[in-house]
């Protein structure tokens, strides 16, 4: 008997740490922001955002490194010599975001070349409810630690997931201010540009991502910024290897495009949800 009974308590034992907090599970099905979406896993590929929405209350975090050092320069020895590029310096982004209410979320970013980017974005549409998520976007870029060369830009970001595979996104932007020139030297002072990307589910937590932002009209420097990505997430971590023709990180830097078509950088983003 008293065997029977030590079993007993330890097989409840056992499904009673298998379970979920009460609590966790309470707020998880009171707010599905909290779930999981294994298709659409951070809230941006390389550089464009997804729409994929922050609990209200809760922060992310996130690390962007663009290696400075193309790919291309010199031979395989000069590159070998640097390590792939890791010898170089790099333009470094660091990122948080909150969620102030249902489906809304704003944040702030700033680059290591002194560019500050304020942002928010309203999940207006997404699809437990309609055929394609719409998300709106707005941001303003100011250089100089946001004393200097303001660049607001205004945009719709449109997704759709592909079953349990991985998800597809449009993102048309208007930026406004993209030319660095002073707006009395310049024709063009506008960029339209329409962001393209994909993150491919290949594993359970493994992606490929790839997008690129042609510029439609108005101010179109150089080539067009195009990054390719392998991604990993774990729990609340998510970390992505890439590799970019440019450092663009915010909209506005995104909308001056990459350097060439021939020179390629190595970067990486490292995000955390806290939640």
């Amino acid at each position: 008997m008293s065997d029977f009974i030590f079993r007993s308590l330890l097989v409840c034992l056992l499904a009673v740490a298998a379970a979920p907090p009460v609590a966790a599970q309470v707020a998880m099905d009171e707010d599905p922001d909290l779930e999981v979406n294994p298709v659409e896993p951070d809230f941006n590929l390389a550089g464009l955002p997804t729409n994929l929405r922050l609990p209200k209350g809760k922060m992310a975090f996130r690390v962007t490194h663009r290696f400075a050092r193309p790919l291309g320069e010199g031979d395989f020895g000069n590159l070998l010599e640097d390590f792939f590029g890791l010898d170089a310096g790099a333009q470094i982004g660091l990122e948080l975001r909150y969620g102030v209410w249902r489906g809304a979320q704003i944040g702030i970013n700033r680059t290591s070349d002194r560019t500050i980017q304020f942002f928010g974005q309203y999940d207006l549409k997404n699809q437990r409810s309609f055929p394609i998520g719409i998300g709106l976007w707005a941001s303003a870029d100011g250089t100089n630690n946001f004393r200097d060369s303001y660049s607001p830009a205004l945009g719709v970001v449109l997704s759709r997931e592909l079953g349990s595979r991985g998800a597809l996104y449009v993102e048309p932007m208007w930026i406004n201010n993209s030319n660095p020139e002073p707006s009395e030297l310049v024709d063009d002072n506008d960029t339209v540009m329409v962001g393209l990307g994909t993150r491919l589910r290949v594993r359970p937590t493994v992606y490929v991502t790839a997008e690129v932002s042609p510029r439609l009209t108005g101010y179109a420097p150089g080539d067009a910024l195009i990054s390719f990505g392998l991604e990993k997430r774990a729990g609340g971590h998510a970390f992505s290897l890439n590799v970019s023709n440019g450092f663009g990180t915010t909209m506005a830097q995104m909308a001056r495009g990459g350097t060439s078509n021939d020179d390629w950088y190595i970067g990486f983003n490292i995000a955390r949800k806290f939640y």
